[in-house]
């Protein structure tokens, strides 16, 4: 993907400017809330017993490969599952969350209806689908942090919070 950009030090849940170095040394994957449309992209994860929440709806992204950014980790993994080559200008939104696995860092991008279209589905996961942020946060395989940040990324935007 080369030419991927640093993102500024941002607070929790801010908008993201560009051109300043950031220490991305501590967290361990990153996570895309992607809408498209309006509509939430989401991927059905494999039913194994050897990840974490197998089965359940997943946003794109994963873990960290050596030295690369959140950004860079978040732009890889998306191209890897969903076949999209997003670029960091896409990125509109990041939160940097702690549990108990470490640190992760979550964006946001939002592209125009029809983008789906161009989907090449990976070897990860069952599949995929887009559904409305209220279906996703109401839907019992909806990963109940995820379901949190999507609401932070909501309220952050402006508009209605649209998973209640």
């Amino acid at each position: 993907m080369g030419g991927v950009r640093q993102a500024s030090q941002l607070v929790r849940g801010t908008s993201i400017s560009r051109g300043m170095e950031t220490d991305h040394t501590s967290f361990g994957g990153a996570k895309l809330i992607l809408l498209i449309g309006g509509q939430l992209l989401v991927i059905r994860r494999d039913d194994r017993p050897d990840i974490l929440w197998p089965g359940h709806l997943d946003f794109p992204g994963g873990g960290r490969e050596g030295a690369e950014t959140a950004e860079a980790c978040v732009l890889r993994e998306t191209e890897e599952e969903l076949g999209l080559r997003l670029s960091p200008e896409d990125l509109v939104w990041r939160m940097c969350v702690t549990g108990s696995r470490g640190m992760s860092v979550f964006f946001a991008a939002e592209l125009v209806a029809g983008h789906d279209q161009h989907i090449v589905f990976g070897d990860e996961g069952q599949g995929w689908a887009l559904m409305s942020p209220a279906d996703y946060a109401a839907h019992a395989l909806a990963i109940p942090h995820f379901a949190d940040r999507l609401a932070d990324f909501l309220h952050h935007r402006g508009g209605p919070d649209q998973t209640n």
